[in-house]
């Protein structure tokens, strides 16, 4: 009989996304137009307009094989960043640079270290390879315990990732915190940083910090502030190019379709949506958490930069999953915590949206607390 290289590939922890509006619709008998979707993290307005207009072109170029390397793509991110488009690797999704970068810089056996929880790919993708995480804990409101991290860090795990603002918590890591783990680093370990989110932190995130670090990566995703979820868009970039040159050969050869191309090409520049968007969360976010305040049985948790929060359920009555229910009757759609590894039945992390979206939710709740 043929055997799989690792047993996490026939029966590991399988990936729970956000259930879709239409399911929700079909499920519930929720109008599609009235669902408030609060599960998957996506732009409050859609897509980038320019990336949209640049598909078109990129349609037209269907019977021709890219560029293997997305080179047009890599120059648009370095020039936007002020790198060497050598030092930039694109994929299809961030998701997919995250399981490049663990089979080329661990090999089976070697730790992975991750927060606790953390992002569940980082997780998923090192069982799959016979990799073997390692977690550093949070604490009581998911603040990241920094001392702990860097005391497994001197561990010297081959690959440490740091997600800012952390997934699902949406705690940004300020640049002395990224600092003290660059420095505190074996030479031999990689750093990490995930800033899939870092768009609605408003600030510069961790890109210039590549100038100083050779062991630190930065990867950044299409999907959230540029509204590309459906394309599927994501690059690593570092100033060391012995980081990228091993992604680069263990990259599929054509990852990146003619479409993904143009559209991230024009979306890098679209400074507009990217702020409107992170007008949007930064204001809702604000807004969801003045309101939590006024309701009994739920609170916002503090410190989140990102365009999701965690809600704790204070109610001992009840837990996630109920909660999570009673709010798809209701057509709204968040994420159960007690699907998130090291969350648990006390929490939801929910999305920032447009403002009648948000109060879908509050009304939910309200009614929810009632039953």
């Amino acid at each position: 009989m043929v055997k799989v290289s690792f047993p996490a590939l026939l029966d590991g922890e399988l990936y729970v996304p956000g259930l879709s509006a239409e399911y929700v619709a079909e499920h519930y008998g929720v109008p599609l137009g009235d669902i408030a979707k609060l599960a998957s993290a996506e732009n409050p307005h859609g897509a980038s307009p320019k990336a949209v207009e640049a598909v078109e072109l990129g349609r037209k170029r269907l019977s021709i094989y890219p560029d293997w390397t997305a080179r047009h793509l890599r120059t648009a991110i370095a020039e936007k960043y002020g790198f060497d488009p050598d030092n930039v690797v694109c994929g299809s999704g961030e998701t997919e640079v995250i399981s490049m970068v663990i089979r080329a810089f661990a090999a089976p056996g070697d730790a992975v270290l991750m927060h606790y929880p953390c992002f569940p790919l980082y997780r998923i993708f090192a069982n799959c390879e016979g990799r073997l995480p390692v977690y550093a804990p949070m604490g009581t409101d998911f603040e990241p315990l920094l001392d702990q991290y860097i005391e497994l860090l001197r561990q010297a795990p081959r690959i440490a990732f740091l997600t800012s603002p952390h997934n699902p918590s949406g705690r940004l890591f300020e640049e002395a915190d990224i600092r003290r783990v660059c420095e505190a680093a074996n030479e031999n370990t990689l750093i990490v940083l995930d800033e899939a989110y870092i768009h609605y932190s408003e600030t510069e995130g961790g890109m210039e910090l590549l100038r100083e670090y050779p062991n630190l990566i930065v990867l950044r995703t299409y999907s959230k502030a540029f509204g590309l979820a459906g394309l599927r868009v994501g690059f690593g970039i570092s100033n060391n190019p012995k980081l990228i040159d091993p992604l680069r050969r263990i990259k599929p050869t054509w990852n990146m379709g003619q479409m993904q191309i143009t559209g991230g090409i024009a979306a890098i520049n679209d400074d507009e949506h990217v702020q409107r968007a992170v007008k949007t969360v930064v204001e809702m976010r604000a807004y969801v958490g003045a309101q939590l305040e006024k309701q009994d049985g739920f609170r916002m948790v503090p410190g989140s930069r990102s365009n999701f929060f965690l809600t704790e359920i204070l109610d001992p009555e009840m837990d996630s999953t109920f909660v999570f229910n009673e709010l798809l009757k209701r057509g709204v759609i968040v994420k159960d915590g007690s699907d998130i590894e090291g969350l648990g039945s006390r929490y939801l992390r929910v999305d920032v949206n447009l403002k009648k979206h948000m109060d879908r939710f509050l009304s939910a709740l309200a009614e929810i607390r009632k039953i």
